[in-house]
Protein backbone atom coordinates (compact mmCIF):
# COMPACT_ATOMS: atom_id res chain seq x y z
CA UNK A 1 0.00 0.00 0.00
CA UNK A 2 1.05 3.54 -0.38
CA UNK A 3 0.51 6.10 1.94
CA UNK A 4 -0.68 9.21 0.59
CA UNK A 5 1.76 12.36 1.47
CA UNK A 6 -1.42 14.12 1.82
CA UNK A 7 -3.25 12.47 4.74
CA UNK A 8 -6.86 12.52 3.89
CA UNK A 9 -7.81 11.67 7.31
CA UNK A 10 -6.11 14.91 8.75
CA UNK A 11 -7.99 17.14 5.88
CA UNK A 12 -11.19 19.29 6.72
CA UNK A 13 -13.53 18.88 3.94
CA UNK A 14 -12.09 22.36 2.00
CA UNK A 15 -8.48 21.37 1.97
CA UNK A 16 -9.46 17.57 0.90
CA UNK A 17 -11.36 19.21 -1.60
CA UNK A 18 -9.06 20.76 -2.78
CA UNK A 19 -6.46 18.49 -2.55
CA UNK A 20 -8.16 16.00 -3.96
CA UNK A 21 -11.16 17.47 -6.43
CA UNK A 22 -8.47 17.47 -9.78
CA UNK A 23 -8.17 13.59 -9.41
CA UNK A 24 -11.25 12.63 -11.70
CA UNK A 25 -10.35 15.38 -14.60
CA UNK A 26 -12.61 18.67 -13.86
CA UNK A 27 -14.74 16.81 -11.63
CA UNK A 28 -14.93 17.86 -7.75
CA UNK A 29 -18.12 16.14 -7.06
CA UNK A 30 -16.14 12.88 -7.12
CA UNK A 31 -14.15 14.43 -3.83
CA UNK A 32 -16.77 15.68 -2.50
CA UNK A 33 -18.68 12.65 -1.78
CA UNK A 34 -15.85 10.82 -0.96
CA UNK A 35 -15.43 13.65 1.98
CA UNK A 36 -17.98 11.99 4.56
CA UNK A 37 -16.67 8.15 3.99
CA UNK A 38 -12.53 9.31 4.65
CA UNK A 39 -12.53 9.99 7.96
CA UNK A 40 -11.35 6.87 9.18
CA UNK A 41 -7.05 6.45 8.77
CA UNK A 42 -8.23 3.57 5.89
CA UNK A 43 -8.23 5.70 3.10
CA UNK A 44 -4.69 7.58 3.74
CA UNK A 45 -3.65 4.97 1.13
CA UNK A 46 -3.84 5.86 -2.50
CA UNK A 47 -5.56 2.27 -3.25
CA UNK A 48 -8.04 2.66 -0.57
CA UNK A 49 -9.02 5.88 -2.06
CA UNK A 50 -8.36 5.40 -5.80
CA UNK A 51 -11.11 2.53 -4.76
CA UNK A 52 -13.39 4.48 -2.76
CA UNK A 53 -13.53 7.23 -5.68
CA UNK A 54 -14.18 4.47 -8.14
CA UNK A 55 -17.05 3.29 -6.22
CA UNK A 56 -18.32 6.92 -6.54
CA UNK A 57 -18.28 7.08 -9.81
CA UNK A 58 -20.10 3.66 -10.11
CA UNK A 59 -22.18 4.59 -8.39
CA UNK A 60 -22.82 7.69 -9.63
CA UNK A 61 -25.55 8.33 -12.50
CA UNK A 62 -25.15 7.87 -16.16
CA UNK A 63 -25.45 11.97 -16.70
CA UNK A 64 -22.75 12.52 -14.26
CA UNK A 65 -20.71 9.63 -15.62
CA UNK A 66 -20.68 11.21 -19.38
CA UNK A 67 -20.32 14.57 -18.15
CA UNK A 68 -17.13 13.34 -16.31
CA UNK A 69 -15.79 11.82 -19.83
CA UNK A 70 -16.64 15.15 -21.53
CA UNK A 71 -14.28 16.55 -19.06
CA UNK A 72 -11.64 14.79 -20.63
CA UNK A 73 -9.22 16.48 -22.99
CA UNK A 74 -8.83 14.89 -26.76
CA UNK A 75 -5.19 13.20 -26.96
CA UNK A 76 -2.76 15.93 -28.78
CA UNK A 77 -5.68 17.96 -29.21
CA UNK A 78 -6.11 21.39 -29.85
CA UNK A 79 -6.20 22.21 -25.93
CA UNK A 80 -2.41 20.71 -25.78
CA UNK A 81 -1.55 22.60 -28.90
CA UNK A 82 -3.38 25.72 -27.04
CA UNK A 83 -1.61 24.95 -23.77
CA UNK A 84 -5.32 24.36 -22.19
CA UNK A 85 -4.67 21.18 -20.49
CA UNK A 86 -4.71 20.31 -16.39
CA UNK A 87 -1.44 20.70 -14.98
CA UNK A 88 -1.54 16.51 -14.77
CA UNK A 89 -3.26 16.17 -18.63
CA UNK A 90 -0.21 17.74 -19.74
CA UNK A 91 2.29 15.77 -18.01
CA UNK A 92 0.13 12.81 -18.68
CA UNK A 93 0.31 13.38 -22.38
CA UNK A 94 3.81 14.36 -22.73
CA UNK A 95 4.79 11.27 -20.89
CA UNK A 96 3.47 8.96 -23.81
CA UNK A 97 5.60 11.18 -25.87
CA UNK A 98 1.96 12.85 -27.37
CA UNK A 99 4.24 16.76 -27.68
CA UNK A 100 6.51 14.91 -30.00
CA UNK A 101 4.07 13.62 -33.03
CA UNK A 102 5.14 13.56 -36.21
CA UNK A 103 3.01 16.29 -38.82
CA UNK A 104 1.33 13.00 -39.91
CA UNK A 105 0.94 10.88 -36.40
CA UNK A 106 -0.43 14.65 -35.30
CA UNK A 107 -2.75 14.22 -38.29
CA UNK A 108 -4.00 10.79 -37.35
CA UNK A 109 -4.54 12.02 -34.03
CA UNK A 110 -6.80 14.78 -35.69
CA UNK A 111 -8.82 11.82 -37.31
CA UNK A 112 -9.17 9.55 -34.65
CA UNK A 113 -10.65 12.28 -32.12
CA UNK A 114 -12.95 13.28 -34.74
CA UNK A 115 -14.06 9.85 -35.92
CA UNK A 116 -14.55 8.63 -32.53
CA UNK A 117 -16.35 11.47 -31.28
CA UNK A 118 -18.66 11.50 -34.14
CA UNK A 119 -18.91 7.95 -33.29
CA UNK A 120 -19.68 8.03 -29.44
CA UNK A 121 -20.41 11.41 -28.72
CA UNK A 122 -16.90 11.62 -26.36
CA UNK A 123 -13.40 11.89 -26.64
CA UNK A 124 -11.36 8.58 -26.77
CA UNK A 125 -10.01 8.28 -22.97
CA UNK A 126 -7.05 6.13 -22.53
CA UNK A 127 -5.10 6.18 -19.60
CA UNK A 128 -1.62 7.05 -21.18
CA UNK A 129 1.06 6.81 -18.41
CA UNK A 130 3.33 4.00 -19.36
CA UNK A 131 1.98 3.99 -23.09
CA UNK A 132 3.48 5.54 -26.11
CA UNK A 133 1.67 7.36 -29.25
CA UNK A 134 2.18 4.19 -31.05
CA UNK A 135 0.09 1.73 -28.94
CA UNK A 136 -2.50 5.22 -28.56
CA UNK A 137 -2.68 5.37 -31.43
CA UNK A 138 -3.08 1.65 -32.10
CA UNK A 139 -5.86 1.28 -29.18
CA UNK A 140 -7.71 4.50 -31.41
CA UNK A 141 -7.93 1.70 -34.45
CA UNK A 142 -8.93 -1.70 -31.90
CA UNK A 143 -11.36 1.01 -29.99
CA UNK A 144 -13.71 2.28 -32.71
CA UNK A 145 -14.52 -1.16 -33.68
CA UNK A 146 -16.70 -0.59 -30.46
CA UNK A 147 -20.50 -0.42 -29.94
CA UNK A 148 -21.31 2.55 -27.60
CA UNK A 149 -22.22 0.84 -24.42
CA UNK A 150 -18.60 -0.98 -24.75
CA UNK A 151 -16.63 2.30 -25.28
CA UNK A 152 -18.82 3.65 -22.43
CA UNK A 153 -17.45 1.17 -20.11
CA UNK A 154 -14.10 1.46 -21.09
CA UNK A 155 -14.11 5.34 -21.17
CA UNK A 156 -14.96 4.75 -17.32
CA UNK A 157 -12.41 2.21 -16.81
CA UNK A 158 -9.57 4.29 -18.06
CA UNK A 159 -10.87 7.17 -16.01
CA UNK A 160 -10.39 5.35 -12.62
CA UNK A 161 -7.01 4.30 -13.97
CA UNK A 162 -6.37 7.94 -14.90
CA UNK A 163 -7.38 8.44 -11.17
CA UNK A 164 -5.30 5.72 -9.70
CA UNK A 165 -1.87 6.84 -11.37
CA UNK A 166 -2.54 10.49 -10.01
CA UNK A 167 -3.17 9.57 -6.67
CA UNK A 168 -0.40 7.80 -6.51
CA UNK A 169 1.83 11.18 -7.32
CA UNK A 170 0.25 13.00 -4.64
Amino acid sequence: MTALKNVPSEMDVDTFVDTFGGIYEHSPWVAERAWPKIKASDFDQAEALATLMATIVAEATDAEKLALIKAHPDLAGKAAVQGELTHSSTSEQESAGLNECTAEEFEQFQAYNHAYKSKFGFPFIKAVKNSNRHEILAGFEERLKNDPQTEFNAALQEIDKIAGFRLQEL
